[in-house]
């Protein structure tokens, strides 16, 4: 025969005389009574049976058993969230989680805890002590829960399945996370831009941007980040280490994700859709840049012109204009230039070098934009259109000349007159009247001209 006794904030009650009593002493008096009631009326139901509460935590009990027997087999269950619990002091100890209690505080840190046990642990990472060891790789946890979910690694176990992509994951809470990306769900939102975040640990990221707080130094130099990964990268610079190697080029990288990234440039793979024109990226940064093309967003501000860019590298190149940097030298004649690509450009005039060919002329570019650019000539292209008289231009610095037409801006001005032109080669070819230089030469009679 067995009683359902409730619990209800932790305290017995029974509702035959609506009375509190301690646990001890309802148990031992129940356990007679109902035995005596079971011995002499086994077949009928008990009078002393207790119905069960709305809000209330059930109790099992087995009769006719020892009494240390019957305390073993009784199950707590919360009345929030349905844990069952054997024993009293359990389910105390599990209501602090319900409650935010976190009565056991790290002398270290002030770090709270609901469990004793939980400090003992959290206090390994003050001191040090790794005590869970790794029989494969010798790697050390504080805890033995972190040693079992990182056997995983080395048994390839991922027990953890996605229920809506089969994905599978080695750690229940890498799965809880995972399962954000199919409902959208962003619970963490930062304070001061009320950005949200599917993770704490992102959101946690997120704010040293606004507090500008870059807690991993490096050793060898002092320079700081934000990100423990950054500094990790940061450290190849110095050690010179690049583990990470592509199978199909050889080329090394410090980090896996950056190899997993170049590994698309292979494959061909765009993972990242643009959901507006359906156009894909192989990184995600990328594909939020794009967008900006779509809002035109320009949250990047020129401090000293206003000029606004989608990109920080943008904003990067083009303060170069105003500081007048250029640190990307040629090895060959020593000219300087402010991009790394203009750079890579100027030095096929050295090489002689053409790799990329145009299908239909078999024209050579030292540069891939220079031959997408070409192509225009044999389509007809003209996507860059005048905003005033709607001309059609199939490079956007065509474009850019012919705006000042309407604009009358004329930026390259002659140290020797004075006299404004709209274009640099226009300049360059006036300056010959100043200089009379006369660099063109007809090739019969051998007369100089200045154009």
């Amino acid at each position: 025969m067995k009683m359902l006794v409730h619990l209800t904030n932790g305290s017995p009650v029974c509702s035959a005389t609506g009375q509190r009593r301690s646990r001890s002493s309802l148990r031992v008096k129940k356990m007679s009574i109902l035995k005596k009631q079971s011995q002499e009326q086994d077949s009928q139901p008990s009078k002393f049976k207790c119905t069960s509460g709305e809000n209330s935590t059930k109790v099992k009990i087995t009769l006719n058993k020892p009494k240390n027997v019957i305390e073993r087999q009784m199950h707590y269950k919360c009345n929030i969230c349905s844990a069952e619990f054997t024993s009293p002091r359990n389910i105390k100890i599990h209501m602090r989680t319900h409650r935010g209690e976190r009565p056991h505080k790290c002398s270290t840190c002030d770090k709270g805890f609901s469990h004793q046990g939980h400090l003992n642990a959290h206090m390994r990472i003050h001191t040090g002590e790794h005590p869970f060891k790794c029989s494969k790789c010798d790697k050390g946890f504080y805890y033995k829960g972190n040693l079992n979910a990182h056997m995983r690694i080395h048994t390839g176990e991922r027990p953890f399945k996605c229920s809506t992509c089969d994905k599978g994951f080695s750690h229940k809470s890498v799965l809880k996370m995972h399962l954000r990306t199919h409902t959208g769900e962003r619970p963490d939102k930062c304070s001061i831009c009320n950005k949200c975040f599917s993770q704490k640990c992102s959101l946690k990221k997120h704010m040293r941007i606004h507090t500008e707080e870059r807690p991993y130094k490096c050793s060898i130099c002092d320079k700081a980040f934000s990100q423990k990964d950054d500094l990790k990268m940061h450290l190849s610079t110095h050690t010179g280490e690049c583990p990470n190697k592509c199978s199909i080029c050889d080329k090394d990288f410090s980090h896996k994700g950056d190899l997993k990234r170049h590994m698309r440039t292979h494959t061909g793979e765009r993972p990242y859709k643009c959901s507006i024109c359906d156009k894909g990226f192989s990184h995600k940064s990328h594909l939020k840049m794009h967008l900006r093309t779509h809002t035109g967003e320009r949250p990047d501000k020129c401090s000293i012109c206003d000029k606004g860019f989608s990109q920080k590298g943008s904003l990067k190149l083009h303060m170069r204009i105003h500081t007048g940097e250029r640190p990307y030298k040629c090895s060959v004649c020593d000219k300087a230039f402010s991009r790394k690509g203009y750079l890579k450009m100027h030095m096929s005039t050295h090489t002689g070098k053409h790799p990329f060919k145009c299908p239909r002329c078999d024209k050579g570019f030292s540069h891939k934009s220079g031959l997408k650019m070409h192509l225009r000539t044999h389509t007809g292209q003209r996507p860059d259109k005048c905003s005033i008289c709607d001309k059609g231009f199939s490079q956007k610095g065509s474009l850019k000349m012919h705006m000042r037409i309407h604009t009358g801006e004329r930026p390259y001005k002659c140290s020797g007159c004075d006299k404004a032109f709209s274009r640099k080669g226009d300049l360059k070819m006036h300056l010959s009247t100043h200089t009379g230089e006369r660099p063109y030469k007809c090739s019969i009679c051998d007369k100089g001209f200045s154009q």
